[in-house]
């Protein structure tokens, strides 16, 4: 126990204290996770529109495909995208695998998934006449389409912090594609492993107040956002 209450303030000292090797850790796991969620969301949302709204042959079999993803293991991705990028792979040429580059592919697949499935519940819930009076009056279909989502935005939001919660997170497909290598691809979940391999934990536990605050800070803001729709309402 007294080592546990030890580790602890050592963490909350390395937090403090603006350990630069625990910042840049902390750096690299939010601008790699926050450039996939970023560049995940505009295809998610369109395609999670599309199998809300659209009527075409083969959308409920999609709608089936992302929902099973949603249960698709870190590890697999990471695995496939490794065999993909490696030297002998069909985009070996590149030369991706062990880059933060290779860190955001894996986690876009990663997070699509969660916001396409969501973003679809959402939409659906939506009260069609909203698409419709867009229409009537005159609207584009890119500004139907975000009248839309501007209705059931909580509803989306929501799905971006489940899909922003599982990529910051994962450590399979970060350590797979990455690398884990120090001031490069080394995240917050990646450096956690290895240092608790080693024993070494006060680290870990710094590591992962930073990703219990983010947490926290991230449900607060949606229950806030939440009850400020309740009141306009």
């Amino acid at each position: 126990m007294s080592s546990l209450s030890g580790a602890t303030l050592d963490a909350i000292s390395l937090l403090a204290g603006g350990d630069a090797q625990l910042w840049g850790i902390i750096g690299i796991s939010f601008r790699v996770s926050t450039t996939a969620i970023l560049i995940a969301i505009p295809p998610s949302l369109l395609i999670a529109f599309l199998l809300a709204y659209g009527r075409f042959p083969g959308r409920r079999l999609l709608i089936s495909v992302f929902s099973t993803l949603l249960s698709l293991p870190a590890v697999v991705v990471g695995l496939t995208l490794y065999l993909v990028l490696s030297r002998h792979g069909p985009l070996g040429d590149w030369r991706l695998l062990f880059s933060q580059t290779a860190m955001v592919m894996g986690q876009i697949v990663l997070c699509v998934p969660i916001l396409v499935a969501m973003g679809h519940s959402a939409l659906q819930a939506a009260d069609r006449r909203a698409w419709e009076t867009a229409r009537t009056l005159g609207a584009g279909p890119l500004r139907a389409v975000l009248t839309v989502m501007h209705e059931v935005r909580f509803g989306l939001f929501a799905a971006l912090l489940a899909a922003y919660g599982r990529i910051i997170a994962e450590v399979g497909a970060s350590m797979m594609l990455g690398g884990n290598i120090l001031n490069y691809t080394r995240n917050i979940p990646t450096a956690i492993a290895l240092e608790t391999s080693k024993g070494e934990f006060a680290q870990g536990i710094a590591l992962g107040i930073v990703l219990l605050v983010l947490a926290f800070i991230l449900n607060g803001l949606l229950h806030y956002l939440q009850g400020k729709g309740r009141f306009a309402v």
